[in-house]
């Protein structure tokens, strides 16, 4: 019996009644685990691993994430090297701003597909992963319930403690970078209208229990003035960026104050700006070009050659080889989120798949990946709908771990019916328990 089998097995019925759904859902909003007006979580079961599982995506992703930074180094070092990943000119630039230490991703995390007998990573988020928060408060919510309890008559069931880990990470970069004050004063920032901002306040608040003063910050909020950035009236050390490069670049008035400190070495700001660089879905065709192969050692070329889906820059070349073998390739752009701009070739008739290739050929100023199919997961999974009623459906499931300073530290777990799985697409998030 699966531990999944062996959760249904234990379902009574008032755990499932209309009453027990509806005080789910609304203890969800109450710990705001939303995203806009949604809870995240519309599922009754948590995922789970075992021990074996979580060595396997321990081993893997730490290897993938020092070969992050190292690429990283490099490329600063090889104008070659940081061609292939595609920067843009003004990417370049605030990629050279030296940030005062070493460690570009204080936080990252590697979108994966964990089965029994494979492994694989289809992205790695280097830049400012969203989730760790809800995906923590989602595991105390899933521990209080009744039917947790009956399960761990049978076995041991635990969640990992990712926003302590996240703070301890922050506060080392923070140590990396020279920085003094105990404790220092974090700011977090991003858009005030993002959908994720309950997310910030669940991390404020831990944070802040955990006795770092935390408060969150819009760009605009920010004032860098007599050497110091200020928010709110606060002297800010740390900032934990969850602003995205992109929007940097897209609001660069928004966004000046944070540049100017930055750059003045007037506050650690974590991650920093370099993690674009693996940050870009072409990162993963630089893992497999030959002309990189001197960068890693051998158990780091075997784990590339288990792990990461063949992937290619496209140009006119590649395209036309991609040309008749759709069913098994995917097409994206290097530097989207949320599933934008994802072509999955089996999906498509042969004339919209060529369509889309010559679109990439031909998108001027945008970099286009293609990447090996790699096999997913797919799950049948209990879940309530907005009257309280329950229903199950086969979802596919997204395993995501996260790495703070390199070292695996918890997971994101997202569901979806569609062939994509991430929140901002319409996905649900579901809580991670390692069993043993």
């Amino acid at each position: 019996m699966t531990y999944a089998e062996l959760w249904e097995s234990l379902v009574e019925p008032s755990d499932r009644s209309p009453a027990a759904v509806a005080e789910l859902a609304r203890t969800m909003r109450e710990r705001k685990v939303t995203f806009g007006d949604r809870p995240h979580c519309p599922f009754l079961r948590p995922f789970f691993l075992d021990a074996a599982d979580e060595t396997r995506v321990r081993v893997a992703g730490e290897a993938i994430a020092a070969i992050g930074e190292r690429v990283i180094e490099a490329s600063l070092a090889d104008p070659a090297l940081l061609a292939q990943v595609g920067l843009t000119e003004a990417e370049e630039r605030l990629v050279r701003i030296d940030p005062g230490y070493k460690r570009a991703s204080t936080a990252s995390r590697l979108d994966s597909f964990l089965l029994p007998d494979s492994l694989m990573f289809a992205e790695y988020n280097a830049e400012s992963p969203a989730g760790l928060g809800y995906s923590q408060t989602l595991g105390e919510i899933f521990a209080a319930l009744p039917l947790m309890d009956r399960f761990r008559k049978q076995h041991r069931a635990e969640t990992r403690p990712i926003m302590e880990s996240m703070l301890e990470a922050l506060l080392a970069s923070y140590k990396d970078w020279g920085g003094t004050a105990n404790p220092p004063q974090i700011a977090i920032v991003d858009w005030k209208e993002v959908p994720t901002y309950t997310e910030f306040e669940i991390l404020r608040d831990r944070f802040e229990r955990l006795g770092v003063p935390t408060l969150i910050a819009d760009p605009r909020d920010l004032v860098f003035s007599g050497g110091a950035l200020t928010a709110h009236g606060k002297k800010i050390d740390l900032v934990y960026r969850r602003v995205l490069v992109n929007d940097i670049l897209a609001k660069p008035a928004e966004c000046q104050a944070l540049i100017d400190a930055y750059s003045a070495r007037a506050v650690c700001v974590a991650n920093t700006l370099r993690c674009k660089i693996p940050h870009k879905k072409a990162f993963f065709a630089v893992l497999h070009d030959e002309r990189n192969q001197h960068l890693f050692s051998g158990a780091e070329r075997e784990i590339i050659r288990r792990h990461i889906p063949v992937t290619h820059v496209v140009n006119e070349r590649v395209a036309e080889s991609a040309r008749g073998r759709r069913e098994n390739l995917v097409l994206k752009p290097s530097d989207e989120y949320g599933g934008a701009g994802v072509f999955l070739g089996w999906e498509l008739t042969s004339s919209q798949w060529d369509e889309a290739l010559q679109r990439a050929v031909t998108d001027a100023g945008k970099v286009w990946i293609v990447q090996e199919r790699i096999p997913v997961r797919r799950e049948e999974f209990p879940m309530f709908t907005v009257d309280a009623s329950v229903t199950r459906k086969e979802m596919l499931v997204d395993f995501s771990p996260y790495f703070f300073r390199g070292k695996a530290c918890g997971y994101l777990t997202r569901l979806s019916a569609t062939g994509l799985a991430n929140v901002t697409s319409g996905g649900g998030q579901a809580p991670a328990f390692v069993v043993s």
